[in-house]
């Protein structure tokens, strides 16, 4: 008897959006001389709080980006906003040389951010927030610092929840 597979619905779900970061030609030395490749960077995300970088190689561009997409949807995270659309509290990430500062900002200020940085957190949902990348300008090692500091955020429910206290108390 085959197993069954599970019908996961947030793979599918038509409200994600792609973003390439980059796309580069990279060759690997064979005995027969020089083979050319494409790798993918791609965002995943759907802007209320489900993000994901992939990585795709292929022979073509466009095959390049489908498994980068399939690969952002597997490596998905979920990640805690505030009612004004901002992170909770300071997160800092790291991934290779690349390191990430990002702070919450008041509503209205906007998504200041660079590069990877910038297209993580606009397909996470983030609408206001302060972020810098330090370190390296890889495009790669920025979005997975972006991700990992993300990943450490806390929402207040969680916070509140660890000490055995009410949401409420949490701002006395």
């Amino acid at each position: 008897m085959a197993k069954k597979r599970k019908n996961n619905r947030a793979k599918e779900d038509p409200n994600f959006q792609e973003r390439v970061i980059q796309i580069r030609r990279v060759s690997k030395v064979v005995k027969g001389g020089k083979k050319l490749s494409f790798r993918a960077i791609v965002v995943v995300g759907n802007e209320r709080g489900k993000v994901g970088v992939g990585v795709g190689k292929a022979a073509d561009v466009i095959g390049a980006v489908r498994k980068g997409v399939a690969d952002g949807k597997k490596q998905m995270i979920d990640v805690s906003l505030t009612k004004s659309s901002s992170i909770t509290h300071l997160a800092n990430g790291v991934a290779g040389g690349a390191k990430v500062m990002m702070r919450p900002a008041a509503p209205g200020t906007g998504v200041i951010a660079g590069g990877a940085v910038r297209t993580v957190l606009e397909l996470a949902g983030v609408k206001n927030i302060l972020a810098k990348q330090l370190g390296s300008n890889n495009p790669l090692n920025n979005a997975r610092a972006t991700i990992d500091a993300l990943e450490t955020l806390r929402s207040f429910s969680e916070v509140a929840a660890e000490r055995g206290i009410p949401v409420e108390h949490l701002y006395t």
